[in-house]
C-alpha cells in the first residue's frame, strides 16, 4: 500500500496458503489460486501456489505491467524457493526481535544460501518496541550470518508494534490505507521510500525482468521467516 501511494503499480503474489496470508486477509476465501484482484489499498493481489508455475505464468508475472512485484514466498519442504521467487532481485527476510525468531531467520538464510547460492539478504524487523531493539536484533543476526555463512545482510528497516495493524487486518485493510497516521503506517512508508532506491542486483534470468523500454517490472521478492 505504501508503494502504491508513491505512484507505483504493485502486484503482490501470495504463495502462503494460510489464514494470515495477504490473500486471506485482504481478499477473503473467495480468491482462488491464479486469480487476481485489486484491493482497496490500490495494489494488485494474486494467490498462487508455489508449485506448478507454467512458463506463461512466469512470463506474465515477471514481464507484466507492474512496476514492482512482491512475492510472499512459501519455502518448499527442502527449504527452496519456487520458480517465481528464484527470479527475485532481492530476498527480504522478515523477523522479530525475539531470540527464537532470530534463530529461525538465520536458519532460513542458511537454507536459501546453500540451496540457491543467495549471497545477500535484506532483513526487516517486525513488531518492534523501539528502533534500538530492532538495531540490536539486526546486528546480532548480521554478525552470526557473516561469520558462519559468509553472506552480506542489509538492514531494510523495522515496523513498530502497533495494535492498529491487527485492527486493519480485521477490517480487511492494510494499516497504511486504514490508519495512515499510525506508527506502523509511518514505518511502512519509510521502508517503501527506501526500497525504491535499493540497487538493482543482477540475478539468473534477470534479463526477463526489464521491458524493451527499460522499465524494471520485477524489483523485489520476499521470504517471510516469521
Amino acid at each position: 500500500a505504501a508503494l502504491t501511494a508513491l505512484g507505483k503499480d504493485v502486484l503482490v503474489v501470495d504463495e502462503r496458503a494460510d489464514v494470515h496470508s495477504a490473500a486471506a486477509t485482504l481478499a477473503g476465501a473467495w480468491l482462488r489460486d491464479g486469480e487476481r484482484t485489486r484491493v482497496a489499498a490500490g495494489f494488485g493481489l494474486c494467490a498462487a501456489p508455489r508449485d506448478g508455475y507454467s512458463d506463461s505464468q512466469l512470463s506474465d508475472f515477471i514481464d507484466g505491467q507492474a512496476d514492482i512485484v512482491l512475492v510472499d514466498a512459501q519455502l518448499g519442504a527442502d527449504g527452496t524457493f519456487s520458480a517465481l521467487a528464484r527470479e527475485a532481485h532481492d530476498v527480504l527476510i522478515v523477523t522479530r526481535v525475539a531470540a527464537q525468531a532470530i534463530t529461525e531467520a538465520y536458519a532460513c538464510m542458511k537454507r536459501l544460501h546453500f540451496a540457491h547460492a543467495v549471497a545477500q539478504f535484506r532483513v526487516l524487523t517486525n513488531h518492534v518496541g523501539s528502533h534500538a531493539d530492532a538495531r540490536t536484533a539486526f546486528d546480532n543476526l548480521a554478525g552470526v550470518a557473516s561469520r558462519y555463512l559468509t553472506v552480506s545482510i542489509a538492514d531494510a528497516g523495522c515496523v513498530s508494534a502497533d495494535p492498529l495493524v491487527e485492527h486493519a487486518r480485521d477490517l480487511m485493510h492494510t494499516a497504511v490505507d486504514a490508519f495512515p497516521s499510525s506508527a506502523a503506517a509511518r514505518d511502512y512508508r519509510q521502508i517503501a521510500a527506501d526500497l525504491l532506491y535499493w540497487p538493482m542486483r543482477p540475478r539468473p534470468g534477470a534479463g526477463r525482468a526489464v521491458h524493451a523500454g527499460g522499465k524494471p517490472s520485477y524489483e523485489a521478492g520476499a521470504a517471510h521467516a516469521a
